[in-house]
């Protein structure tokens, strides 16, 4: 059976679809994918990144794929009211949904699509109740040790070489990106390109730009 570590931050309309998607992508396969919702501006700021909403011909781009790209999937999707949006209320709700602080898919589902089907603002405090009414529970949203268990995700998710959302880990290879489902698909089926020089010899390949570029 194959193990699937799946980094996601609710704010991400990207892991939203490769969430909808997962389960036509992995098909006929036996599988087991653990969810652990990580801070996404954390990992970020980690790696000295602004955010792709933070820039704005960016983030004009990104919104209008995006719902190009769900219409092509039939993935249901309506923007939020407001995004970006601070996520840590939805990631704490998923973490405190578990004892180990990893949501089940149920729980995911519930999350993403409460932004992301709705239209309406996803911190709103009256659907964020409602929310919290439907959701498990196994601790208060607010607990000390929630939170930590949310670093502790977002920390290991850094470790493990995450550097954005959707970002998939398995047998320590990193799959990033809603476009990486066929080649996590590919990588799953036993391609043999997994076997050649390709995935490691990258880390050999010296930057023509030693310094900050200008122009």
């Amino acid at each position: 059976m194959h193990q699937i570590t799946f980094y996601l931050d609710f704010v991400s309309p990207y892991a939203y679809i490769a969430f909808e998607r997962l389960p036509r992508v992995l098909q006929g396969l036996s599988y087991n994918v653990q969810y652990q919702p990580v801070l996404l501006g954390a990992v970020l700021q980690h790696h000295g990144q602004r955010g792709p909403a933070e820039i704005p011909a960016k983030r004009e781009w990104l919104y209008r794929h995006v719902q190009w790209l769900a219409a092509e999937q039939h993935i249901p999707l309506q923007m939020p009211a407001a995004h970006p949006f601070t996520p840590l209320p939805l990631l704490r709700l998923a973490v405190a949904s578990d004892t180990q602080g990893l949501p089940n898919r149920h729980t995911c589902a519930s999350l993403f699509r409460h932004v992301w089907q709705d239209g309406a603002d996803a911190l709103d405090a009256t659907r964020l109740d409602t929310l919290r009414q439907q959701l498990p529970a196994s601790r208060e949203p607010g607990d000390a040790e929630v939170k930590q268990q949310l670093r502790s995700h977002t920390e290991q998710a850094i470790a493990a070489g995450v550097f954005g959302v959707p970002s998939f880990v398995v047998n320590g290879k990193l799959f990033w990106g809603v476009d990486a489902l066929p080649m996590l698909r590919a990588y799953l089926d036993g391609s043999a390109w997994f076997d050649g020089p390709q995935w490691d010899a990258v880390q050999q390949l010296p930057s023509g730009l030693p310094g900050k570029a200008t122009a």
